[in-house]
């Protein structure tokens, strides 16, 4: 085996520590981008809770209204609103509030829940850009390890070959 020309040798070593550095910089962003998206989608899952808070308050106060119409629209009309149809009516449109507010509260929780499933599965895609780092540099480090060996520069024990073989001399 011939020996390689170390300059080739340096340069091959040298551009092999340089793609490594360049895969290790952009798994580093890859990784903040996606850390950055779950930060995002949790802020707004949080937002969807504060909306539904800021709704079930405004529905309150909108219901209160119409209570207050509903009950002197009944007063004006000789409606007795402790029994019978006032009371009826009253309880009704008290269970409809609450399943209502229910209602909402209920896709509010829904819409945060997937908003945390998709903060969740933006940090395992973070994971996976780190391996997926590691694998990359493992194989450049690899291929050059291997560009190497196939030049001859080194007999694998670390020491250069000199071309003479055992017995010739």
């Amino acid at each position: 085996m011939g020996s390689a020309n170390p300059y080739v040798a340096a340069a091959t070593i040298g551009m092999g520590v340089i793609q490594a550095k360049q895969q290790k910089a952009i798994g580093k962003y890859n990784q903040a981008n996606a850390e950055r998206n779950a930060l995002v989608l949790e802020q707004e899952g949080e937002q969807i809770q504060k909306q539904t808070e800021f709704d079930i308050a405004r529905f309150d106060q909108r219901f209160r209204q119409a209570k207050g119409q509903v009950n002197v629209s009944l007063a004006k009309s000789g409606v007795v609103m402790d029994s019978g149809t006032g009371a009826r009516i009253t309880m009704a449109n008290a269970i409809e509030a609450e399943m209502e507010k229910n209602v909402m509260q209920y896709n509010a929780d829904i819409g945060t829940a997937r908003k945390i499933e998709e903060a969740n599965f933006s940090r395992i895609q973070k994971q996976m850009a780190k391996q997926q780092t590691r694998l990359a540099q493992i194989q450049t480090l690899s291929k050059t390890g291997s560009s190497l060996l196939n030049m001859g520069a080194f007999d694998g024990l670390g020491k250069k070959d000199t071309g003479v073989l055992v017995g010739d001399a």
